[in-house]
């Protein structure tokens, strides 16, 4: 009975507990939902397997790559342009940068030559318009031809700072023989404070004759001068005060004097380097004779179209020496050396040298000349005075030297023993002759020609003591003061006497003397030099410039006869020459 109670107690506090507790069916979720196939899928299934292929395409839609990137990639954009507006054709910038314009990429070099040659042409044209249009300054220039030349051209020496000044030396250059320079002394009267008292070299071509290219200034007086010789871009000059000066053409005129005259300005340059800063023994102690470029290359391939006055890639000119000749028989060799970098400040240890400038000579060598010109047997002579010098073309270790005693010394730069030591005239014993000329010929020959002051002019030959020929008669006894070689034909030479005459001598068509005589007249003749270029496709020329004593100078293109060369003329010329020894 007590068992059956405690049951119903149980059964009644489970009635009651059940009543306190209540299930959540507020969620629900199938397990497994399966719609039914349709007849499509059923026959697919059991028949659509047999003889076919199934294929699918996807749109990409589950494709959830992505690329990541460490560094940032340089990028650069460029743009172009045709046609080109300006010197902007193309350009470009970098990622983050401003945009910038370039040009295009040129062939400096290529461009400068091309440039120059066309700018010489376009001058020369111009000038040959302004000549025929109004030739002011040489109103007779065409009728005031000589005998001896077909046509004739007048430099402007007219010009404000060329007025009232006679010229004392003419040079040409041995490589760009269209280029000339004239010394000019003070002027008669007084013209402006910047100039007066002071020597003007004036650099012309001869195919420009309406203004120098350049103008340089000196403050002693020029006794001679001379072209570099690879390219006409430095001036040698030697002083009566014993210095030797070189000027740079190339140098930026904006470190140099401007003078206004007239409408105009004209820059006049100083020189680049002076031998005066030299406080050395080295110096020469009188007036220099003679100033010579030391050459092997002097006849080799050579160049007449380009300006001489370039900025080069013609530096390969500048390996070579300069000799300079004072009377009491010193022959000083320098060295001209280009420095690296132009300083505006000048220079501390090279005292001679102009601000800006880079040019310099450097005391190499000096060669005693008076000892080789002593001689036992004419001791009572004293020594002799030395008037010019002249180096072998094709062996520069060689020069010979001009004397008042009528001898040519013959020396080396290595002080080496020579044979003949002395080139003695026709005539035995020595005589009160001077020497004042000599010139090499330009044909590769190995002779010269000597001018005397007896009027005498001697043919030597580098291996033989006496003259091959030798002529005392060609100018009556009147001394010779200008000897040239023709640069066009190698049995041609001129000679000047100090009576303003001109000979000219032409050794195929006679030996025995000159073959055209010409007196300048009256307007004296004061010096000659001589230009002149090979035939060629342009055409060749040989030509006469002529400064006068009243300081006029005139280019005088001389007849063809005398210009062209004859057939074999070389050769006829050394037969000639064999026959003599």
């Amino acid at each position: 009975m007590r068992k059956v109670r405690l049951q119903v107690d149980i059964w009644a506090r489970s009635t009651k507990l059940l009543r306190l507790i209540d299930l959540d069916f507020s969620l629900t979720f199938s397990l497994l939902d399966l719609p039914p196939v349709n007849e499509y899928d059923m026959y697919i299934r059991n028949f659509g397997r047999k003889n076919t292929k199934q294929a699918y395409v996807q749109y990409n839609e589950d494709n959830v790559d992505r690329d990541t990137q460490t560094e940032e990639v340089e990028t650069k954009g460029v743009w172009s342009q045709h046609p080109a507006e300006g010197t902007a054709v193309s350009g470009g910038s970098g990622s983050g940068d401003p945009c910038d314009t370039g040009a295009p990429k040129v062939n400096t070099p290529r461009l400068s030559r091309f440039l120059r040659a066309a700018c010489q042409v376009i001058a020369v044209l111009l000038e040959e318009d302004r000549m025929a249009a109004e030739p002011s300054w040489s109103p007779a220039a065409q009728d005031s031809a000589l005998r001896i030349s077909d046509s004739a051209s007048q430099l402007n020496t007219s010009l404000p700072f060329l007025q009232n000044r006679k010229v004392s030396c003419l040079c040409a250059s041995q490589v760009q023989r269209q280029t000339v320079v004239s010394v000019h002394g003070p002027p008669g009267a007084a013209s402006d404070p910047a100039l007066d008292g002071r020597h003007v070299l004036c650099v012309w071509d001869i195919w420009q004759p309406s203004g120098p290219q350049k103008v340089l200034l000196c403050e002693s007086e020029v006794t001679c001068c001379c072209f570099s010789p690879f390219k006409a871009f430095l001036l040698f000059a030697g002083t009566v005060h014993g210095s030797v000066l070189v000027w740079d053409l190339r140098e930026d005129s904006r470190i140099h004097h401007y003078v206004k005259l007239g409408d105009c300005f004209w820059t006049f340059r100083t020189a680049t380097f002076s031998t005066d800063g030299l406080l050395t023994s080295v110096n020469h102690r009188g007036p220099v004779q003679a100033v010579e470029p030391i050459s092997t290359s002097v006849y080799k391939k050579q160049s007449f179209v380009l300006s001489p006055f370039s900025t080069q890639e013609e530096m390969s000119g500048l390996s070579f020496h300069v000799a300079s000749l004072e009377e009491s028989g010193v022959l000083n060799v320098w060295v001209v050396v280009e420095l690296p970098k132009a300083d505006l400040a000048g220079s501390l240890s090279d005292l001679g040298l102009i601000p800006g400038g880079r040019i310099k000579l450097v005391h190499s060598a000096t060669i005693q000349l008076s000892d080789s010109l002593s001689h036992r047997r004419y001791e009572f002579w004293g020594a002799a005075q030395t008037l010019s010098v002249k180096f072998l073309p094709s062996d520069p270790g060689h020069f010979i030297v001009g004397t008042d005693t009528g001898l040519i010394s013959h020396g080396t730069r290595q002080d080496l023993r020579v044979s003949p030591k002395l080139y003695k005239p026709q005539q035995c014993g020595m005589r009160p002759v001077r020497v004042h000329v000599m010139d090499f010929s330009p044909f590769g020959e190995p002779i010269f020609l000597a001018g005397c002051s007896d009027g005498s002019i001697r043919l030597h030959q580098l291996t033989s003591e006496r003259p091959l020929l030798q002529w005392d008669g060609g100018t009556d006894g009147r001394a010779i003061t200008g000897l040239r070689w023709s640069l066009t034909r190698p049995a041609v030479f001129l000679a000047q006497d100090d009576t303003s005459c001109i000979y000219i001598w032409d050794l195929l068509e006679s030996d025995l003397g000159p073959v055209a005589k010409q007196l300048i007249s009256p307007d004296k003749l004061v010096a000659m030099t001589i230009v002149g270029e090979a035939e060629k496709a342009s055409g060749g020329f040989l030509a006469l410039v002529l400064a006068r004593a009243s300081g006029s100078v005139d280019v005088q293109f001389l007849k063809r006869v005398w210009a062209a060369p004859a057939g074999d003329e070389l050769g006829r010329l050394r037969l000639l020459l064999r026959g003599a020894l």
